[in-house]
């Protein structure tokens, strides 16, 4: 029987996530990445990368817990092996502090992470203009590491890639499923309104007495705030500064669908939207976009053996 022709359009942390997980589980398949931009060049090279997460309006509970269990799990595997340094993978202890007390003090990843607690009065003392804080550990993933390193796991598993744009699905004639993680891309390729970009920056400064990773508005405001949060931040050195676009939706799109491909109906899988969490929750997704694949094959060739 010849092999399930599967690609993968998209080679940020949500693409190779998925093109890993279906390369390694299902070895009937052929499996190729194409994308237009590949790592350092894409918008998760300069993701912050710390887990953590919103809860998306539209989801049910559980399948946002579900993603973000098996995403952290997966990284904690990789943070404890002798991969970590090379994957870019750690854990990173921190907290987060707020204006107001939030209408959820406990959110739905708080059992996930480690040790997760409220802040005391006393540990408060230090932000004078915060009145709320919660302090625990999770982790840190480096995508400028990360994402090479996922693309060697992926060509280890029989993966191929091909760098090159695509602007249209009919330009994927010839494979027999199609599982989009094109991010901002769906835009024009799914026909999908919904998609919209988000500017997001970043500031790393080199501060060895503390770990804080700086994350929010422009340079000047990021370090502001911080500086007002962490006095000691005041002569730290700006050592890198990333600005980017992130593919933002109200609720990630997770979900089978098919297309029209020169004619001929294509199954497809949809992988994309996740704001700001998309390194949080990818290797959660890709497990849960594996079994959507999985189905999606049964339908067009029953005798596959998965």
């Amino acid at each position: 029987m010849n092999r399930v022709q599967v690609v993968v359009v998209g080679a940020g942390v949500i693409g190779f996530s998925t093109a890993v997980c279906v390369a390694e589980s299902l070895p009937s398949c052929s499996v190729t990445l194409v994308a237009e931009k590949f790592s350092p060049d894409t918008t998760s090279d300069g993701a912050a990368g710390i887990l953590f997460a919103a809860e998306f309006p539209d989801i049910p509970l559980q399948r946002q817990r579900r993603w973000f269990k098996d995403s952290f799990d997966h990284l904690l595997s990789i943070a404890q092996s002798a991969e970590a340094p090379r994957a870019g993978v750690m854990l990173s202890s921190g907290c987060q502090v707020f204006k107001e007390v939030p209408a959820v003090r406990r959110p739905f990843w708080s059992d996930l992470v480690i040790g997760f607690r409220e802040m005391s009065e006393r540990e408060m003392r230090r932000f004078p203009e915060r009145t709320f804080g919660q302090a625990f550990t999770t982790l840190k993933c480096e995508c400028a590491s990360y994402l090479p390193w996922l693309h060697s796991r992926f060509l280890k598993a029989g993966g191929t890639v091909e760098q090159r744009r695509v602007s249209s699905l009919d330009e994927l004639a010839g494979f027999d499923l199609i599982v989009n993680c094109s991010g901002l891309g769906s835009k024009t390729l799914a026909n999908d309104t919904a998609v919209y970009s988000v500017r997001g920056q970043v500031l790393k400064v080199h501060a060895p007495w503390i770990q804080l990773e700086l994350d929010e508005g422009d340079t000047v405001g990021i370090l502001e705030r911080c500086k007002k949060l962490e006095p000691s931040l005041e002569n730290a050195k700006v050592l890198s500064q990333w600005v980017g676009l992130r593919p933002s939706r109200k609720n990630p799109r997770l979900e089978k669908d098919s297309v029209r491909v020169k004619g001929k109906k294509v199954p497809v899988v949809h992988n994309y939207g996740h704001s700001g969490w998309g390194v949080t929750l990818a290797w959660g997704c890709a497990v849960d976009a594996l079994g959507l694949v999985k189905q999606s094959i049964r339908e067009i060739s029953p005798k596959a053996k998965l």
